[in-house]
């Protein structure tokens, strides 16, 4: 009975490997973050931690035995119909569909609104949604490590650095030196300190 259970629960975790992993990936990424002092590894580990993200997400997405929801109406390529007459001869077809759909429709959504898989007829359709919007994810955190390392580039142009400690000391440094300047400044014109 115990073996049973130890089985059943390794199937569990072995079944749950993509959220397993995209946990592991958000904690190396978080890990790297705040740990490391190159900013280049700073934003590797942010890389991998949105990697984490999207993989989360994608996972959360997909559901075992449901297709990708693209609906195919039985058109053949090979027919030499006119388009315009083919949509007219399936236009009073999914009229009538949807106004029949129209409330099973309603009753579904309201019932399962949490629920990430929809059917049509008796066909299980996996929701776009999650996957449309890590897309979205993946240009945005492009564009956001482009951003980044341009100015690490420029931070390692100014401060000749890009270990985080040294670069706070040199702005540390340059903002006393300019603190002692304009105090001299003041000095030397006449003007007491503040």
């Amino acid at each position: 009975m115990e073996l049973l259970t130890l089985t059943a629960q390794f199937e569990w975790i072995l079944g749950k490997s993509n959220y397993w992993a995209s946990t592991v990936l958000l904690l190396i990424g978080l890990h790297a973050m705040i740990s490391k002092n190159n900013l280049i590894k700073k934003l590797i580990g942010m890389s991998i931690f949105q990697t984490g993200i999207i993989l989360f997400y994608v996972s959360a997405g997909a559901k075992h035995g449901a297709q990708i929801p693209i609906v195919h109406y039985g058109h053949d390529s090979h027919e030499s119909h006119d388009k315009a007459a083919h949509a007219a001869e399936h236009a009073a077809d999914a009229g009538q569909q949807v106004a029949e759909a129209a409330a099973p429709a309603a009753n579904h959504a309201a019932n399962h609104a949490a629920d990430a898989t929809h059917t049509l007829g008796e066909t299980l359709y996996v929701n776009p949604l999650p996957h449309v919007l890590m897309l979205t994810a993946i240009v945005v955190g492009v564009a956001t490590l482009g951003l980044a390392l341009a100015m690490v580039q420029k931070v390692y142009a100014a401060y000749g650095s890009i270990e985080e400690d040294e670069v706070l000391d040199a702005i540390a440094d340059s903002t006393a030196d300019s603190t002692v300047d304009s105090t001299v400044d003041r000095t030397v014109k006449g003007t007491p300190e503040a």
